[in-house]
């Protein structure tokens, strides 16, 4: 015997129809995810020294006229992988070679590199968290509200207009 729907869950639907058929079709350029990664792979080493990778990338940053991006979290984060796969692909890939130094601040559990999230006003709790540095070191942007811990919803039209924003002028 079926279970009748609860009255509900029929409002709901219809809601949602009526809010879906009101807004309109979703614009093209707004249907460009992220895709979710293949295959897991260790981004955050876990011998790295963040301090030193840091250093590294300033230094080249500054020989190379480029910004550093920071991208604090963890091997264990889903959105980290998306947001790190889409790194490496078709323009946002093209954007972020030509412009900028990547690296990758492990947070742990949440226990690793606390000094650097400080510093760079980032909050442990929701990652993947960014920082754009200038090569002086300078702090440019800040992410400390977790703007990209929800990277698989994102559309990569926002993510390059997010590199395109930060990039050396």
């Amino acid at each position: 015997m079926d279970k009748p729907i609860p009255a509900v869950f029929v409002a709901a639907s219809l809601l949602i129809a009526s809010v879906s058929v009101a807004q309109g079709p979703i614009p093209a350029s707004e249907k460009h995810q992220l895709k979710a990664p293949e295959v897991q792979k260790q981004i955050y080493s876990a011998h790295a020294d963040a301090h030193k990778d840091i250093r590294d990338a300033l230094a080249a940053a500054a020989r190379e006229r480029k910004r550093v991006l920071l991208v604090f979290g963890g091997n264990w984060c889903y959105d980290c992988h998306v947001l790190e796969r889409a790194f490496h692909e078709g323009v946002t890939g093209q954007l972020l070679a030509g412009s900028y130094k990547l690296v990758h601040v492990d947070i742990g559990q949440g226990e690793k590199n606390p000094d650097i999230a400080q510093k760079y006003k980032i909050d442990t709790q929701k990652v993947p968290s960014l920082a754009v540095l200038a090569a002086s070191g300078k702090l440019l942007y800040s992410d400390p509200g977790g703007d990209f811990s929800t990277a698989r919803r994102m559309t990569t039209e926002d993510l390059n207009a997010f590199l395109m924003k930060w990039q050396p002028k």
